[in-house]
């Protein structure tokens, strides 16, 4: 009897870290984050097992393949380290031709060729960089409030060979082919609300964070303190969304990464939430809350990239 209430009061503590929904048992992930200046990996009981410093506020992070991570390690420079934390290739931005300002990454992604490509705030440009950091393609943004912390937040080059970008500043997402031509936009709208400064759940506007396109050719949407997430097909019809307070007991606030998982659940960062609020979440698409994430002892309020990893198939970020 002591030893069933003994493994008892076990469970409910593991659920209790893990905000795991009681009617759908979930065994949790491993989840790698960067926030409290340094990125990590926390086990499925929400210990670290991983980590290294981190001085910058960290707004995309990439596990390659070879088990090496992409990461900022200032506002400028992206590094590849191993999993014993040796760098093995590095890229610092620098102004381009003609530009004296600051120069902010909040994008990069390592591509299938080799290549690295760079979204820099301030130059106002996507670049391709080599393994020996040359630049090998370049491609100038269309931005219409230029400003070196918000010309983008998350960008993807997709299957197509065109890019999807996030301009925090404008409100917008562009999707550009490879000569520069916006090809197809979204305007992020206020949903009804009237707009509201702040980075918790009381802050509102259209300050898009992340999207992602999927493979019925719609785009989801993480729409940073637009506090939902939105899916909108190529007609810019919105089909399916989560709002801020659609799910029990949770309030969104500044909405970051998208991961949209094989069977179709997606999950969702919840940035600036506070610690009543989980830092991710995953859910269904008929909207059911099957696992969360709420480890304010390893992150804290501003994890505005997380990565679930060890799932098996295709992930959508």
């Amino acid at each position: 009897m002591r030893l069933a209430i003994t493994c008892g009061l076990a469970l409910l503590s593991l659920c209790a870290v893990l905000h795991v929904a009681a009617a759908e048992p979930h065994s949790g992930y491993r989840v790698l984050g960067c926030d409290k200046g340094k990125v990590a990996i926390v086990d499925n009981a929400g210990k670290v097992e991983w980590e290294v410093p981190c001085k910058v506020t960290a707004h995309d992070l990439q596990l390659l393949a070879n088990g090496n991570l992409l990461m900022p390690i200032s506002d400028t420079t992206i590094v590849e380290i191993t999993p014993d934390k040796k760098e093995v290739w590095k890229y610092e931005s620098q102004p381009k031709a003609g530009y004296k300002g600051r120069i902010e990454v909040h994008a990069f992604q390592r591509l299938a060729n080799g290549r690295t490509m760079i979204a820099e705030s301030g130059n106002g440009r996507i670049i391709e960089v080599d393994q020996n950091g040359k630049i090998v393609f370049e491609l100038p943004l269309k931005i219409d409030n230029p400003h070196p912390h918000r010309d983008t937040r998350m960008v993807r080059k997709l299957a197509n060979g065109n890019y999807l970008v996030c301009h925090e500043g404008d409100g917008k997402i562009r999707e550009y082919d490879p000569s520069g031509k916006v090809v197809w936009k979204y305007d992020l709208d206020l949903g009804g609300r009237p707009e509201a400064p702040g980075h918790g759940v009381e802050g509102h506007g259209n300050a898009v964070y992340g999207a992602v396109r999927l493979a019925n050719g719609n785009t989801l949407i993480a729409g940073g303190n637009n506090n939902r997430v939105l899916e909108v097909n190529p007609a810019e019809k919105t089909v399916w969304s989560v709002d801020q307070k659609e799910l029990p007991g949770i309030e969104l606030a500044w909405v970051t990464t998208l991961q949209v998982l094989p069977n179709g659940n997606v999950i969702i960062g919840n940035c600036h939430a506070g610690p009543k609020n989980p830092q991710l979440i995953e859910v269904t698409r008929d909207k059911k809350v099957v696992w969360s994430f709420n480890n304010f002892d390893v992150f804290g309020d501003s994890l505005a990239v997380a990565q679930v990893l060890d799932v098996k198939g295709d992930v959508i970020r």
